[in-house]
């Protein structure tokens, strides 16, 4: 309900006679429950008296109501005091959709776990059919979700408006536990029933009696720095659905299809009709598309009802808020009843009864003709104070466009307006000889439910240029600019402008300034394959950074929803609502590499990594391959740890492992962490057959570079890792546990306990070009961080002067061995550290049978050969957490927040 009380004063102006003649023509749109004697200031409730029986809390103000009367709207449920009738400012969910000037459409995927109130029909959500925006905070159960209002954030521009000012954005309901009200600093939240207001850009929280006293004007709250300004976002999204413009995974979409099979009505699961019963059930469509789709509402009525109470009921149940005369219901065989038809299935002998015998199953909800149609037309100018005309003839487009400028008071011209319709899911673009009413009768035939959410839109014409940016990944490796262009023109029949990131990244970047030829690519990208590649195809977002405020450093967030025992999903889902959703990246559906393009003109920004070491070492070397192509080269990074052992975090002071953590709290941290240098060293694996005498004797595969971050190790551990790793390969399933990954380890070093290799025998050492003398040892173990294994000090806290103290940016790296799985889990256990070796910059391995290694984690089987580590280049620029945050975090969690949006989010 995004200002929908503003739009309400809006229409109150524009309905004087003094600004449209025309508009007094109209009927005044009413709820189908008009005739309740109970009448409040907030338009389309339906109120009567009901007699409570059991314990139920007032909507409007949250308290308890005392005694057993209480007043519930009949459409949507609204429940309330008889005292805080005359203060409800909460439209009914009949009235919101005609009150958003600009509706922006929903982007809808599974709920998550905690209790949340549908902000349809207000009831709890139960079960596994609700579902949720994965932009701002709209829970709605399934089939509740048809019947939102389309009043979801606007996160972009679309080249057609800009933005003067910055509104709040209210939603209603679902707020953290403990918020107090922005004006009266009551408390306004409420786990017991839908109440309260939040603003879903600054947090700030309200009661819905006091929210309109709030400054229009949205500071964007605590998190203002970080956020990137929907102003600064430009994306051209005609023919392209929010999932696509937001980069919201399919997978979200297979399961709202599931929820949808699951939610479908059956025989089985319908109420049942018996002669005893004194109510009858009837499906109710509204119109031929939900006819073939099967998409019907259940109406339960008395069994002796008249025909305009039937059509009264069938209205509330699709939140249609129109007069009740002018619909009517028709059967399969297209009879229509009139208003003092009865529907009774039993043998009375009422002349004016039909169908005696048996009432028809199914009913088709018609508007009845009308003598006169009146249509609103929306001005999309912000700033005009009208915001629609009525125009009550049947006139093409350009008529209505002269006629409309007229009323306003502009002067037409062929090149200044044109002309389109918005429906809730698209956009359409209507030509001069079009008639309005005809599309308007098309629509209502289709569904009445759409054409109640049908916008006529009159927009000034820019004159813009169309560019849509499309992503194409899965190309060859290793191709010239122009074997890309001619790839692309084989398989796609692409003859756009595109930008070559990288040969390494198999990727190129389209610029496409026609909107039917991105959505072409689009979809027919998605079922390509090249090269035995499955392409994959992404919308990118174009960044103004010219227009970004001074003094702003937007967070590029990087999120991997399969890491953390699949918490990574509810931190998407929460950094997405509590940020601009055009800054948060899903790592599975493109990985780093759409981001970091999308930021490459951003004088200053920083990073956020949600995953494990594996996941931030990805983006490291993503970020390494095109930082020449960054305004912005060296963003400092920071972690939110979702791996197993999270190593570089931990010393980072991310801590262990992401333990469900307030998501504004994280972005709280990452905005006051401190900037640190830490070394990144370059692995060169140059496998080469070794004679017993150490001379080589011919390659036995091409060399491998690989980039170090936080340790390399040869033998043991590289085993033990190896082992875990066959072991997630094969039931990958059962790996989405912290607790369950340990012990998979755990169980590999156990059977590794007789185990020999004799290391010492197998590989030699130089250090800074001095040879090391290696003792008995099993395993061999490079150290760029104090951390491994999950938390474990190798090297150890001991003094010793012939080594200096470790640090992450002296440059030097630390050689440390062990003596098998038991010196490994002493280790682990604190009683003991590694045998240190070495301390140096530059190492040279020579090994002469094959070997298990692994880096930072990443096993492989390493073929005889030189092993070569080297400094990487300028050292990585990583965010600290800060020891005053570290020690408050505890406290702070207790406490809760009262400005934070993300408390309430479904994962916590």
């Amino acid at each position: 309900m995004a200002d929908s009380a503003r739009a309400k004063n809006d229409n109150s102006i524009m309905e004087s006679p003094h600004v449209s003649p025309l508009s007094g023509r109209e009927k005044p749109q009413q709820s189908p429950g008009s005739r309740s004697r109970y009448q409040v200031s907030a338009p389309g409730h339906s109120f009567r008296k009901v007699t409570l029986t059991k314990p139920t809390f007032c909507h409007n103000c949250s308290d308890f109501i005392w005694g057993l009367i209480g007043f519930i709207c009949e459409v949507c449920n609204f429940m309330c005091h008889e005292k805080c009738l005359k203060t409800v400012r909460t439209v009914c969910s009949c009235m919101a959709p005609t009150l958003v000037r600009v509706p922006v459409a929903h982007c809808f995927g599974p709920a998550g776990q905690k209790k949340r109130f549908c902000c349809v029909c207000r009831k709890h959500l139960e079960g596994n059919t609700a579902v949720r925006c994965e932009v701002c905070e709209l829970h709605a159960h399934y089939d509740c979700a048809t019947f939102s209002c389309g009043d979801c954030r606007l996160c972009h521009q679309d080249g057609s408006q800009d933005f003067d000012t910055f509104p709040h954005h209210w939603r209603e309901g679902n707020i953290p536990s403990g918020a107090r009200c922005e004006v009266c600093r009551r408390t306004c939240s409420s786990s017991d029933v839908l109440a309260g207001m939040r603003c879903q850009w600054c947090g700030i929280t309200t009661h819905a009696a006091c929210y309109l006293i709030v400054p229009p004007e949205c500071g964007l709250g605590r998190l203002r720095n970080m956020l990137l300004h929907p102003a600064c976002v430009r994306i051209c999204s005609r023919n392209f659905s929010k999932m696509h413009c937001y980069r919201i995974s399919e997978s979200y979409q297979n399961e709202l299809d599931n929820l949808e099979d699951a939610d479908r009505p059956t025989k089985e699961s319908q109420p049942a009709t018996t002669p005893d019963s004194g109510k009858q059930v009837l499906k109710v469509f509204d119109g031929e598309d939900a006819v073939k789709r099967s998409h019907f509402r259940l109406v339960s009525i008395p069994r002796i009802t008249k025909n305009v109470e039937v059509v009264e009921s069938a209205l509330r149940a699709f939140y249609i808020p129109d007069d009740p005369l002018e619909y009517e219901l028709q059967d399969n065989g297209q009879q229509a009843l009139v208003d003092d038809d009865v529907l009774n299935s039993n043998d009375t002998t009422d002349n004016k009864a039909i169908f005696k015998e048996n009432v028809p199953e199914a009913w088709l909800l018609r508007a009845k003709p009308q003598e006169t149609e009146v249509l609103k037309i929306y001005a999309d100018w912000l700033k005009v104070i009208v915001a629609y005309i009525s125009i009550s003839k049947n006139s093409t487009v350009d008529s209505v466009i002269k006629e409309v400028l007229t009323q306003l008071g502009k002067q037409f011209t062929d090149d200044v307006c044109s002309f389109f319709l918005h429906i809730p899911v698209q956009r359409q673009v209507l030509t001069d000889h079009e008639l309005l009413l005809d599309k308007l009768q098309e629509i209502r035939k289709i569904s009445l439910r759409q054409m109640n959410q049908t916008r006529f839109y009159i927009v000034e014409s820019r004159n813009r240029v169309v560019q849509v940016n499309l992503l194409l990944e899965g190309l060859p490796v290793q191709l010239s600019k122009e074997e890309y262009a001619d790839l692309l023109q084989e398989h796609l029949a692409i003859k756009s402008e595109s930008t070559h990131i990288g040969s390494r990244f198999r990727a190129v970047v389209l610029q496409i300034s026609c909107f039917s030829e991105a959505e072409r690519i689009y979809m027919l990208a998605k079922d390509t394959s090249v090269s035995n590649q499955q392409l994959t195809s992404l919308v990118l977002p174009e960044i103004m950074h010219n227009k970004l405020p001074k003094g702003n450093s937007p967070l590029l967030v990087f999120v991997n929803p399969k890491s953390g025992e699949l918490k990574g999903r509810e931190l998407l889902y929460g950094f997405r609502k509590l940020l601009n959703p055009h800054q948060v990246f899903d790592m599975t559906n493109g990985g780093p590499l759409s981001g970091l393009h999308t930021f490459r003109e951003v004088p200053r920004f920083r990073v956020l990594v949600c995953g494990g070491d594996g996941t931030v070492g990805w983006v490291l070397g993503v970020l390494e391959a095109i930082r020449h192509k960054l305004v912005c080269p060296e963003p400092p990074i920071g972690i939110v740890p979702l791996g197993t052992g999270n190593d570089l975090a931990r010393i980072l002071r991310w801590g262990a492992g992401y333990s469900g953590e307030d998501h504004h709290h994280i972005l709280v941290s990452v905005d006051e962490a401190e900037e640190v240098q830490i070394d990144r060293w370059t692995i060169l694996l140059d496998a080469q057959e070794i004679t017993d005498d150490g001379k080589e004797n011919g390659f036995l595969e091409p060399p491998k570079i690989v980039q170090m971050n936080n340790y390399f190790g040869l033998g043991i551990d590289a085993e033990v890792s190896l082992d875990f790793h066959h072991a997630r390969q094969e039931e990958p399933g059962k790996f989405n546990s912290r607790f369950h990954n340990k012990g998979v380890y755990l169980k590999a070093g156990l059977q590794k306990l007789s185990h020999t290799r004799n290391l010492h025998k197998d590989i030699k050492l130089q250090v800074d070009k001095q040879d090391i003398e290696l003792p008995s040892i099993e395993g061999l173990i490079f150290l760029n961080i104090p951390s491994w294994g999950s938390g474990a000090d190798l090297w150890g806290s001991e003094g010793d002067s012939r080594y200096g103290k470790p640090r992450i940016d002296d440059g030097m790296l630390e050689v440390v061995g062990v003596t098998g799985v038991v010196h490994m889990g002493q280790v682990q256990s604190g009683m003991r550290s590694g045998i240190r070796l070495a301390q140096g910059n530059y190492v040279r391995i020579t090994v002469t049978k094959p070997i298990p290694v692994q880096v930072d984690g990443e096993p492989w089987i390493q073929a005889p050969g030189h092993i070569i580590i080297s400094a990487a280049g300028p050292k990585v620029r990583m965010l600290r957490k800060s020891k005053h945050k570290q020690k408050k975090q505890s406290a702070s969690l207790k406490e809760g927040r009262s400005e934070s949006p993300s408390s309430s989010d479904g994962g916590h």
